[in-house]
């Protein structure tokens, strides 16, 4: 009979040891046969109860800081020279104001705004962007 693996406080699996009795016919020279199997108690043992500690401050600090990360997707997308370079003058905007952020951050702060705009607004803004041919731009010489 195989012994029982348990795991330990990390969670990987005890080491068994061959001198725990499960080997004992083969390392005795008997036969696998005449070995005479180990008798487990009858009647199980209570559990003592065990009273309910508090969980640790670092396992409440842990858990508390441990937010799943939301997945990212990357994408790429066109858009004139003028709305690039627009980026870069909101950059130092922000940058003068003793925030840094990054081109994506404010692509995302756009959004944000937008989605917070009653419909028509929304619709007017979209209209008033002119539509880009998708793609890459031609390579300049």
């Amino acid at each position: 009979m195989k012994p029982k693996a348990t795991r330990n406080k990390s969670g990987k699996r005890a080491h068994v040891s061959s001198d725990d009795g499960a080997n004992n016919g083969v390392a005795g020279g008997e036969s696998v046969q005449t070995a005479q199997p180990q008798h487990v108690a009858a009647k199980p043992q209570a559990a003592e109860a065990m009273p309910v500690e508090a969980h640790s401050a670092r396992a409440v600090r842990h858990r508390r800081d441990h937010v799943k990360q939301e997945k990212v997707v990357r994408d790429t997308f066109t858009m004139p020279r003028e709305d690039y370079e627009q980026l870069a003058v909101l950059k130092q905007r922000c940058l003068d104001a003793g925030l840094a952020v990054k081109k994506s951050e404010l692509v995302r702060a756009g959004l944000l705004l937008l989605a917070s705009e009653p419909t028509k607004r929304l619709l007017a803004a979209v209209k008033a962007v002119e539509p880009v041919k998708t793609g890459r731009p031609p390579k300049s010489k």
